[in-house]
């Protein structure tokens, strides 16, 4: 342990957290904490902002185009309910963003005496826009705030947090011991509902898979990107999801297709979204939805689903594909796949077909329902742009001019009007 004031222990917890900026409106409660930060100034840069407005959307900002944690530093009272604004849509749009907050003199908290920048229950009135809030008594509780409020950002569904400190506690000195980040799981969901939504999706004839910002939160477009090629599905994107998917590849859509292709599909994957959709779009009737959201009550949300998978959307998706990949005789279904494409198209080669291979060759032609490219992407973060880098998707192939050997019409696109799936229609 080491003799540290409650600010001391407040900025070495934030820069063992990895935290490297923070956006702030300083003021008298938070003068210790200021006088901390400055000793860390090479691990923490600091943005003097000019309302406490603007310093929360900024964290927010922040967090969704960096991916991590944004932070947000503003006096008690006036200054937190400023903050609200920007508090408010980072809790709607599930963003990353940490709040530290000043507070009167620890003995005079809930006291009623008029302190500069008092309000009643503030920790109530801030929990209505948070996921968590906590308050540190003694310097000593700091690191252990500190840490909990980091390790309810990274786990679960991704949403603000506010942890305030009073300014005699900053000002303290006492003895603390400094903690090391909480470990976080991050958990697929029960194995037994996994291979349930696996086993329906290696039976779908018309899988739609429908994905909200959970996939860009928890980092899953690679496996989003392979679960959609396994089953050629087209992927609908919300307006939080955009680059979830490459706007290349032909199986990325908006609200634009999607709500033609979710009243047409028998077989629903909805990965961290809200998945409104179907009381605005409509589904087929019959139709199987299934479910991964790191939000239970989001699971339980209606339309009810078949599957209601509570956990990571990484994890999830990876989950799923490994189950597909050990089902039986999904393999030959692909291949059926192909078989009844290769009456359409004209492949380059008999070689013996593989599921990589088959993949690949499968590109040439686009499944009824993905015929409608996905307009060009308004995601310009520098994270979405390297996302997008990241996926190395090769240009579609055309099909060239040519008549179709089965119903000899001429394509349209990159289809033919009759290509048809197993056990189903495109």
């Amino acid at each position: 342990m080491a003799q540290l004031t409650g600010g001391q222990a407040l900025a070495q917890s934030l820069v063992r957290e990895g935290i490297d900026t923070i956006f702030l409106l300083p003021g008298v409660q938070l003068d210790w904490a200021l006088d901390a930060l400055y000793d860390e100034q090479d691990a923490i840069t600091l943005y003097h902002t000019r309302h406490e407005q603007a310093t929360a959307y900024m964290a927010d900002g922040y967090a969704r185009t960096t991916g991590k944690i944004g932070t947000a530093m503003v006096v008690p009272g006036p200054g937190l309910l400023n903050a609200t604004a920007a508090l408010s849509t980072a809790y709607a749009c599930s963003s990353p963003v940490l709040c530290v907050t000043g507070q009167i003199n620890s003995r005079m908290i809930e006291q009623g005496v008029g302190q500069l920048h008092e309000i009643p229950n503030q920790l109530g009135m801030i929990g209505a826009v948070t996921k968590w809030a906590g308050r540190a008594m003694t310097p000593t509780e700091v690191p252990a705030l500190v840490r909990e409020a980091f390790r309810q950002l990274r786990s679960g569904r991704p949403r603000p947090v506010e942890i305030e400190i009073p300014p005699d506690i900053l000002a303290m000195t006492g003895e603390v011991e400094l903690l090391d980040r909480a470990p976080v799981e991050r958990s697929a969901g029960d194995p037994d509902l996994l291979k349930r939504a696996a086993d329906a999706l290696r039976k779908a004839e018309r899988p739609v898979i429908c994905v909200g910002g959970g996939v860009l939160s928890s980092e899953a477009w690679p496996e989003l990107r392979e679960l959609a090629q396994m089953l050629e599905a087209p992927v609908v994107m919300s307006s939080n999801a955009r680059g979830a998917l490459s706007d290349r590849d032909y199986r990325a859509q908006t609200g634009l297709s999607g709500q033609k292709l979710l009243p047409e599909a028998d077989v629903v994957l909805a990965v961290g979204t809200r998945f409104v959709h179907p009381k605005e779009w409509g589904l087929a009737e019959g139709a199987t939805v299934l479910r991964i959201d790191a939000d239970e009550r989001e699971v339980a949300r209606a339309p009810q689903p078949a599957v209601g998978i509570v956990g990571d959307a990484k994890a999830g998706l990876v989950a799923l594909v490994a189950a597909l990949v050990l089902q039986p005789h999904f393999g030959d279904r692909l291949l059926g796949t192909e078989r009844s494409l290769s009456s359409c198209v004209s492949l380059p080669s008999p070689l013996p077909l593989t599921p990589s291979m088959l993949r690949s060759r499968r590109a040439l032609v686009a499944p009824k329902y993905a015929l409608v490219p996905a307009a060009t992407s308004t995601v310009c973060s520098p994270r979405s742009r390297a996302r997008m880098a990241g996926n190395s998707l090769k240009p579609s192939v055309s099909v060239p001019p040519m008549a179709c050997s089965a119903c000899s019409m001429p394509p349209t696109g990159t289809r033919m009007p009759c290509a048809t799936i197993s056990n189903g229609t495109w």
